[in-house]
């Protein structure tokens, strides 16, 4: 049974981030800059490399457990709650250079911001709000799934150590306030599943 990610797996994942990180960064802030049209080929270059990573990063993870080394029974409850957020966070992985294409796009063909408010929206405007909506999306599931991969690795389930090269977990905590944590943890899980479970019925 696999307890760790593949070496491509990791390269994959953390390359990745840098990706992202960097594409924060460089991001466009003007989008009157894209009339310079070695940027805007830049943009459109960029967008497409990072969407194909995206597309070849998912087709290839999809095949690991979510997770993966953990040496504990990972309730239902949460299984699928991880899965929902992993899927999401890829939808903005996805959404972001598909979006930013079709700016680039719109505005090559002539389109502009309106100047104020209280003119109505453009189909640039509107792609520019689903933009900035997803990117900010993207930052709360990201920080959200570090903060899961945290907090996993206080509780010691060997899943932070399938991934992450260093602070590896030898076995599960016996700190008693971080098992009372996951003790309530699990029960808000079972809780979870009841409620759904009769609303099936």
């Amino acid at each position: 049974m696999e307890r760790t990610h593949t070496l491509l797996a990791k390269s994959f994942h953390w390359s990745f981030i840098l990706l992202y990180v960097y594409g924060i960064f460089k991001q466009v802030n003007n989008l009157e800059d894209l009339e310079d049209t070695n940027l805007l080929l830049f943009e459109i270059v960029f967008a497409t490399v990072f969407l194909v990573i995206v597309i070849l990063r998912y087709s290839y993870m999809s095949r690991f457990k979510t997770f993966l080394g953990s040496q504990e029974p990972v309730h239902i409850v949460h299984y699928y709650f991880a899965r929902t957020v992993h899927k999401a966070m890829y939808a903005c992985f996805i959404l972001l250079p598909l979006t930013g294409l079709v700016i680039a796009g719109l505005y090559n063909q002539g389109y502009t911001v309106n100047a104020t408010p209280d003119e109505e929206q453009t189909v640039i405007d509107l792609v520019l709000d689903l933009h900035g909506a997803v990117a900010n999306l993207s930052y709360m599931l990201i920080l959200l799934h570090i903060a899961a991969a945290i907090y996993s690795r206080i509780k010691g389930e060997g899943v932070w150590s399938s991934m992450v090269p260093i602070l590896k977990e030898d076995k599960p905590t016996k700190n008693k306030i971080v098992n009372k944590m996951a003790l309530l943890e699990g029960q808000f899980y079972d809780k979870v599943q009841a409620l759904l479970t009769r609303k099936k019925k």
